[in-house]
């Protein structure tokens, strides 16, 4: 088995379909031995029902289980363990995949005999507009101080299944920002790395995601679990002086721009604030003066400076 594309199924009978057809269409073009493994999540709408079907359709290639654990983290915990494939590769059920996506990861991983392949992305706006997130280059000088401050997601890396077991890593169960805690720090088990920057993978920005809200959900704090956890791993690498100006931007990114919004959006929130400004002092005192906030454009460093003091 080449590979395993672990895709974790909650409340996804919309878009399930598509995804799958894509996928099925990049292995036709491969030709290499591929199972899809689809594992539901407590679903409560028709997603149970189209997993069995398409299961029934293609029972060479699509396996199917049920994560009963809560949360896309355990979920794909939960697959990485079942797989088989030599590589592992975790697609999101409301994505899709371009047709030569399985063959260009699989030939840059073999090539360079990497641990980990990093892709491009392209995301598709509910409009019809998209844009483009590039991939993180191993020919640059500084690829692994962006690669930490990058903030990428699952989706983007085919990953080595053995080097993923021998290093014992996994999402942290139970938060929303799981992937935020583990994908900085890849970078730090491995020299092994490689990427095809081209759009391979197309995420659909849509508004019934976590990740878009309506409505004040709890587990909006979750994010500094996240950065603390994602912190710690980088001290037990004794790496947090080498990368102390990429974990900083990172912290600073997370806290006082992106999840500022959900602070600010919905009164519950405001708290977080208060928590901000005490985790920054507590791991980056002197946030103020770093080199990346200091290249951004004026305008940005001063909703960061407001955001800090709400």
């Amino acid at each position: 088995m080449e590979l395993s594309i672990i895709i974790p199924v909650y409340n996804s009978a919309k878009w399930l379909e598509r995804c799958v057809k894509s996928i099925l269409k990049s292995i036709r073009t491969a030709g290499v031995k591929t199972e899809i493994i689809l594992i539901d999540n407590n679903s409560t709408d028709e997603s149970p029902q189209i997993i069995k079907a398409l299961q029934k359709q293609r029972p060479k290639t699509i396996r199917t289980a049920v994560c009963k654990t809560q949360g896309a983290a355990a979920t794909r915990n939960y697959g990485a363990g079942i797989a088989q494939g030599k590589y592992i590769w975790f697609v999101d059920a409301d994505d899709t995949i371009s047709a030569d996506a399985i063959t260009k990861l699989l030939t840059e991983a073999k090539k360079q005999n990497a641990d980990i392949v990093m892709l491009g992305m392209q995301r598709i706006y509910p409009d019809g507009h998209t844009d483009y997130l590039s991939a993180v280059c191993p020919k640059e000088d500084d690829y692994k101080s962006r690669f930490v401050r990058y903030g990428l997601g699952p989706v983007q890396l085919l990953i080595k299944r053995s080097w993923w077991t021998d290093n014992n890593l996994c999402f942290h169960e139970g938060i929303i920002h799981e992937d935020m805690e583990l994908m900085s720090s890849l970078i730090l088990y491995t020299d092994k790395y490689a990427c095809v920057n081209e759009p391979l993978y197309y995420y659909y920005q849509n508004t019934d995601s976590v990740l878009h809200k309506t409505q004040w959900d709890p587990h909006c704090y979750d994010i500094f679990p996240a950065l603390e956890g994602l912190y710690n791993k980088f001290r037990q690498k004794n790496a947090t002086s080498q990368y102390h100006d990429e974990l900083e931007w990172f912290f600073i990114w997370n806290l006082l721009i992106d999840s500022a919004k959900d602070f600010s959006k919905f009164k519950e929130g405001r708290p977080g604030f208060a928590k901000t400004r005490k985790m920054l002092k507590t791991y980056f005192p002197k946030w103020r003066s770093n080199q990346f906030l200091k290249q951004k454009p004026l305008k940005l460093q001063i909703l960061v400076r407001l955001n800090y003091y709400k």
